[in-house]
């Protein structure tokens, strides 16, 4: 087959990604149809059941819960390997040796454990409090749990993984600066993002809300980018909060979640007196909650990919108008993509289910017929 290093790379991770996806139906429907799953759930019930309420329920449905994720992260931690370590460094993506991004990847595993425990712990008190719309509740509680996430991440989140310092191209910085006051974004400050030491991606971004909005160049955009080229992109991402991008995402995420708690909602009531559980609230039922839930969710990921492909669009349009430098923003684009290995001419199944961006023909394309004012 003629294809490119890029392509070659994308589809090995789609390779690996399938075959992960297959693995966790595979093991989800063993755990229900075996009754380990009930099995499981009768150990916590045990486990817990000499603590004092509310600790009692609490401490069955974490030891359920943390079950499912430990066993999954024994299943898949291979693929895991494969997908995100071995074949970046195949292809030149990654330049950190195997126990930094082990390091890195325990810390993302206690994070997850961590989200996951309290996701349980909050969803199934959710059930006792309302059974028939806890699924609402819980859409609610996302959205709450998203934005605090998002007001945290810059300050607390990505710091255990990257390392920061101020921006000291005292000319760029004051650039970058004056660029998100012109269009409306007042910053907390300008800062360099440390990606070069695990990777040779380069990227910007504006993160944070409010008092924790910053801006973060990456190093490896640092290093080979002009300030033209580095000034389009921050704009590109300067859009994303001129246009409340964020929220809207978050908005339409919120529904996506209500929509795939509610399918997973009708589908314990429906199958559970088949699978011998007794409902939604039920602990052994938690792996059925997960294959409806996930089920609906992959089938809206096209209307939200959608979406933030439409968001992207318009955050370039915005680039191209507050800096007018078409030029700066298709050479970017250039070498962002080849530095990236983006997938320029992908199938369009891949394109609807897993892009959240336009390829980089058209965003260039679309470069090229933009007219300053």
């Amino acid at each position: 087959m003629n294809e490119d290093r890029a392509s070659r790379y994308h589809r090995l991770r789609r390779r690996a990604a399938v075959v992960s996806a297959v693995a966790g139906v595979t093991g989800l429907l063993a755990l229900l149809f075996t009754g380990a799953s009930a099995a499981i759930t009768a150990w916590a019930v045990r486990a817990a059941s000499g603590l004092v309420w509310p600790f009692r329920p609490l401490a069955a449905i974490g030891l359920v819960a943390g079950a499912l994720a430990l066993g999954w992260e024994i299943v898949s931690f291979p693929i895991v390997v494969y997908r995100n370590f071995l074949l970046d460094r195949k292809y030149g993506l990654s330049s950190e040796p195997f126990s930094t991004w082990l390091v890195d990847h325990l810390k993302a595993l206690g994070l997850g454990l961590g989200l996951t425990l309290g996701a349980a712990a909050a969803v199934y008190s959710v059930m006792q409090l309302s059974p028939d719309r806890w699924w609402l509740i819980g859409a609610g509680l996302f959205l709450v749990a998203a934005i605090a996430i998002a007001q945290a991440a810059p300050i607390w989140l990505m710091p255990i993984f990257y390392r920061f310092q101020p921006l000291d191209r005292e000319t760029l910085r004051e650039r970058l600066l004056a660029l998100s006051q012109r269009a409306g974004v007042p910053v907390l400050g300008a800062f360099e993002w440390g990606l070069g030491e695990k990777t040779s991606r380069a990227n910007a971004a504006l993160v944070g809300a409010g008092r924790t909005r910053r801006i973060l160049v990456s190093d490896t955009l640092l290093k080979h980018y002009s300030d033209d080229e580095i000034e389009v992109i921050l704009a590109h991402e300067i859009a994303h909060h001129v246009h409340h991008d964020l929220w809207s995402a978050l908005a339409l995420e919120t529904l996506a979640v209500a929509a795939a708690l509610g399918a997973a909602h009708a589908a314990a009531v429906h199958l559970s007196p088949a699978l011998a559980l007794k409902g939604p609230s039920d602990l052994a039922a938690l792996p059925l909650l997960i294959l409806a839930g996930g089920a609906v969710s992959l089938l809206l990921a096209p209307v939200t990919n959608a979406w933030s492909r439409h968001n992207e669009h318009r955050a370039d349009r915005f680039a191209l108008t507050l800096t007018e430098r078409p030029a700066a923003f298709v050479s970017a684009m250039r070498r962002l993509g080849a530095q990236n290995l983006a997938e320029e001419r992908p199938s369009r199944l891949v394109f609807w289910f897993l892009h959240t961006h336009p390829t980089m023909d058209e965003r260039i394309a679309r470069a090229r017929g933009f007219k300053p004012a």
